[in-house]
């Protein structure tokens, strides 16, 4: 690059961010305290690279708060930063400092990262926490890493759009772009990238899943916590990503061609070949805080362009609100933050191709300017409403670390939530506590509880048992209490309340009883969540049996711990085989999806109730009484499913007890048969029956549901020769 080679123009304050022309290269940032905006080009993006300071107040414009340039001769490629100067006042919410290079909040890729160790680049204070930020003099231009300029068109989509499934017809798959394929065992080419989940799609297309939901993957640094795993001495990072500072910008370290945009290129084609497949994509966004954490922490982007327009500051502005956890809050219903919020949305689903978003603690965008929570909060009303989103996935974590909890209530119309009650109360019910039974069955049914009363749908429950955040699957059954000793905090991170049960022997054991039992659970697990109203999400993994060795927030292990050991596909096939059949068997019926909550009540089709439940005996339940068994009948008529065709009926039993329970099942409808489909006392491959091969029943009209497990039932009409 030859700086010579370039001529400036005022440019224009719209849109914001770095937007290539075929004459150059347009800069628009926004600033309403400033009084000077520097733009810094680099050569290169070598560290030692030379560069040009550009002062926009003197060479380019300024359109009410927004700065802006144009850069004439300027390509793709480039790399550049911000300085920004003004009050340094941090008793009125004022940081500015021009020693402090900043990052360009609309950045679409950042490059040269390796000089973002253990937040240098950023002002990182090892004694930061004994004290309050004082003003630095210290220039960190070049150990910050650099925006680089995106040609957004420079990619071939091959006619691609995003899929956006409705909910109902979807099953989420939870996964960490790293962890899919980090592992030296997991056979791919490129490991731990955007190219390594490329490979990985038979997988995924054997298991069925329809959508992955990606854990962060905009550009955050993974070494800002400076902290050793006390039983390696190795250095431990920020693995899970939650810690966003680039939220445009695809993560650089998940690329395989590391050239200057590179990571945008290989997250277009990561998309655009999941898409082929009939998969989508959802990303994990994190709107309620920044990397640039309490006032002790570093300056990387919004708190020097303008600090009080971008967080909540409590009354002293000097000081951050708090409700996430994370030192600081993003103030998401200011006017400047929505309109941020609601272009980095557009940019990802049109330019990015994404088919939807899980919003991580989504209640704190229902906060005003001094934290409280709002009956109507403009930009959830906004991405709900919004003409661009419509066919996109919301999702809402409808809480925050502020004690804010909205689950069935979360604001802002067509919004989805990750139902925690479905969690807890399902994991309870298979522990064996006593009176779940009645929450079993609410839980079955949709929650109607907490979505019916708004309108919403039971789609709009997004029904999981474990996430990236607690146990593993086979850790729930596994461990009674966390072992978290590798994270250095002294095991005191992550939660206690874990609801899980090792069922006599603390981690893994030799003990074939035992061994069985805990997959027998696991498989009780997947079942349930694969056959209840709602949008079910698995943690991927949980079908291979992946373990974290106890540790439920390995939020900071980027290593085995957190990555996937595809030695247990084979080691645990019999596992991987009952969940995509089960996969398979939720998405071949119309019936475990429909689209209202059940009634209970005779329906205009024939005039038998869309849902029937049953004692052990046959009876209806009284749902005081119950004990640990249960059992349903579901019509799958077609007024019932909403669909063009019938369905199947089925009669499901559930036994979370310690003893055996004789079962008595009412005939099936319409002169069909019961066939059974799904034992998960069972071992493969009799647990779970592909259809056409479903096993018939003899017309006592009894099974026995052996102890910790459950029981699935088809109605079919039999075929000439069937023993009955």
């Amino acid at each position: 690059m030859n700086f010579v080679d370039f001529t400036i123009s005022v440019g224009k304050p719209i849109p914001l961010g770095a937007t290539l022309y075929s004459e150059g290269v347009n800069f628009a940032i926004f600033s309403r305290h400033a009084t000077s905006v520097t733009l810094v080009l680099f050569d290169s993006q070598e560290k030692d690279s030379s560069y040009v300071e550009i002062p926009l107040g003197n060479k380019g414009g300024k359109t009410g708060d927004v700065w802006h340039i144009l850069v004439h001769g300027l390509k793709a490629g480039a790399c550049y930063l911000y300085r920004v100067n003004g009050p340094y006042q941090p008793e009125r919410g004022h940081r500015f400092n021009p020693h402090k290079a900043l990052l360009d909040p609309y950045a679409k890729a950042l490059t040269s990262l390796e000089n973002w160790d253990l937040g240098k680049s950023a002002g990182y204070d090892p004694d930061a926490s004994k004290k309050d930020l004082s003003f630095s003099t210290v220039d960190t231009l070049l150990d910050m890493p650099r925006c680089t300029v995106i040609d957004d068109n420079d990619f071939d989509w091959q006619g691609d759009a995003p899929l956006n499934y409705p909910l109902r017809f979807s099953v989420l798959y939870e996964t960490h772009v790293k962890g899919l394929t980090a592992n030296p065992n997991s056979g791919v080419r490129h490991p731990g990238t955007y190219l390594g989940v490329i490979e990985k799609i038979p997988y995924l297309k054997e298991l069925g899943v329809t959508s992955l939901e990606f854990l962060p993957l905009q550009e955050f640094n993974e070494r800002e916590y400076p902290r050793i795993n006390p039983n390696t001495g190795k250095m431990l990072t920020n693995y899970w990503g939650y810690s966003t500072m680039a939220f445009f910008a695809p993560k650089e370290s998940y690329a395989a061609d590391r050239s200057p945009g590179g990571q945008v290129r290989d997250f277009k084609l990561m998309v655009r070949e999941l898409h082929k497949a009939g998969i989508e994509v959802i990303l994990d966004i994190v709107f309620n805080h920044t990397a640039e954490g309490n006032e002790h922490g570093p300056t990387i982007s919004f708190r020097g362009l303008d600090n009080s327009i971008y967080y909540t500051l409590e009354d002293n502005k000097r000081y951050y609100k708090n409700y996430s956890g994370c030192g600081n809050t993003v103030n998401c219903n200011n006017p400047i933050v929505r309109t941020f919020i609601m272009d980095c949305l557009h940019y990802w689903v049109v330019e990015m191709h994404v088919d939807g978003f899980r919003f991580d603690l989504g209640s704190i965008l229902g906060r005003d300017q001094h934290g409280n929570l709002m009956e109507s909060p403009p930009v959830l009303e906004h991405i709900a409403q919004d003409p661009i989103l419509s066919s996109t996935k919301i999702i809402a974590e409808a809480w925050d670390a502020g004690g804010a909890y909205q689950v069935g209530w979360f604001p802002g119309g067509r919004w989805a939530e990750w139902n925690d009650r479905y969690r807890d109360d399902i994991r309870k019910y298979w522990r064996g506590d006593p009176k779940e039974s009645r929450c079993l069955a609410t839980r079955l049914s949709g929650s109607s509880d907490l979505y019916l009363r708004d309108g919403r749908k039971p789609f709009h429950s997004i029904n999981f048992i474990t996430s990236h955040d607690g146990f593993t699957l086979i850790d729930l059954v596994s461990y009674n209490h966390k072992h978290n000793e590798d994270n250095g905090e002294e095991s005191r991170d992550g939660s206690d309340n874990n609801i899980s049960y090792n069922y006599g022997s603390e981690g893994p054991t030799s003990d074939p009883i035992l061994n069985k039992i805990r997959e027998q659970q696991v498989k009780n697990f997947f079942a349930t969540l694969l056959v209840s109203l709602g949008t079910p999400m698995l943690l991927g993994g949980d079908e291979i049996g992946r373990t974290q060795n106890g540790n439920n927030n390995a939020y900071c292990q980027d290593n085995e711990i957190s990555w996937y050991d595809w030695t247990l596909l084979e080691k645990n096939k019999g596992l991987f085989r009952f969940v995509k059949e089960m996969i398979t068997f939720r998405l071949s019926h119309p019936g475990f999806m429909r689209p209202e909550f059940y009634t209970g009540r005779e329906g205009s089709y024939k005039a038998i109730p869309d849902i029937n439940w049953y004692t052990d005996k046959g009876m209806s339940p009284d749902w005081d009484m119950l004990g640990y068994s249960l059992a349903l009948q579901i019509n799958g008529r077609r007024g019932e499913v909403a669909r063009d065709r019938d369905d199947n009926d089925f009669f499901i039993m559930f036994n979370a007890g310690l003893d055996q329970v004789v079962f008595t099942i009412p005939p099936a409808n319409d002169l069909k048969h019961w066939y059974r489909a799904v034992d998960t006392s069972m071992n493969s491959p009799n647990d779970i029956l592909p259809n056409g091969s479903e096993k018939p029943l003899t017309l006592s009209y009894k099974y026995k549901v052996n102890a910790r497990s459950m029981v699935i039932l088809i109605s079919k009409a039999p075929p000439n020769g069937d023993e009955l």
